[in-house]
């Protein structure tokens, strides 16, 4: 079992100092990774769906990522995700390729469709059609990661006579996770990505997940086994509750903290060091 930590950008985190010092605590404590959260803009007032409160911080993920880069190691830098129909992917194969250099090979691209409607008005992006945008504007970036002279054609996205440079360390490209607790998501995950990650689950919350990841991979006719399963789970975490996870087949468990305050956050990265790293 890996251990992640959620949320590197965020609450607390969105301090920069605070950042890197929980991420070094990660990575001394062995962690293999911390996950940023996205969103742009929030609605104000915050109603539903959305699930924090406008005044929320949240630092912009690349920049976030290469932050923690510089202050770390070997600590892998996840994405948790980004909402990729709201942005341009030619802007953003440059941008996560530059986190993948700097950080010299550590960037996890993990991609959600969004669901907050006021968060693609305000952008400007089309809240239609977010599930075949988001697989073009994927096609599209591995296209300007991975070939000679990138092109693309495509309903959404049109390039061609261009360069990107540099390209990303990790070969082919950085390894790609998609989110999400749908038909349609288990389908992305299963056809076009090394991972999926479902999102504050408990475990027979996440068995369903898996149920549904492993009739996907039937479907796209690819072993369920090559599939990386990561879970931020729900409520009390110990060792027996990470075995149970682990069973169901997950092998990532990315934790979230309730810290108020850089002492807390790496209490708690310390103690989860002890108590479940390493023995899961």
């Amino acid at each position: 079992m890996k251990f992640g930590l959620f949320g590197i950008n965020t609450g607390p985190c969105a301090a920069p100092p605070i950042a890197a010092a929980v991420a070094r605590a990660a990575e001394n404590s062995g962690f293999e990774s911390v996950w940023t959260g996205e969103h742009i803009v929030l609605p104000d007032p915050q109603v539903p769906p959305s699930p924090v409160p406008a005044h929320a911080p949240f630092i912009d993920t690349a920049v976030s990522l290469a932050y923690v880069a510089a202050h770390t190691s070997k600590l892998r830098l996840g994405t948790g995700i980004i909402i990729l129909p709201q942005r341009n992917p030619v802007v953003l194969a440059k941008e996560l390729a530059s986190v993948d250099v700097v950080s010299g090979g550590r960037l996890i691209f993990g991609i959600g469709i969004g669901y907050l409607k006021p968060e693609f008005e305000a952008i400007g992006a089309p809240f239609e059609h977010k599930g075949p945008r988001t697989e073009e504007y994927l096609a599209a970036m591995i296209a300007l990661w991975t070939m000679d002279k990138p092109a693309y054609r495509g309903r959404f996205v049109n390039f061609s006579g261009v360069n990107a440079m540099p390209r990303p360390v990790q070969k082919p490209h950085p390894e790609i996770v998609f989110g999400g607790g749908t038909k349609s998501a288990y389908s992305r995950a299963a056809r076009l990505a090394r991972g999926w990650y479902g999102f504050a689950m408990d475990v027979d919350t996440a068995a369903k997940s898996i149920e549904g990841l492993r009739s996907a991979c039937k479907k796209a006719e690819r072993r369920f086994e090559e599939l990386e399963v990561s879970v931020t789970p729900r409520g009390r975490m110990d060792l027996d509750i990470a075995k149970r996870f682990a069973e169901l087949g997950v092998h990532r468990l990315i934790l979230t903290h309730r810290g108020r305050t850089e002492q807390e956050i790496v209490g708690f990265v310390s103690q989860a060091g002890r108590e479940l790293v390493g023995k899961a």
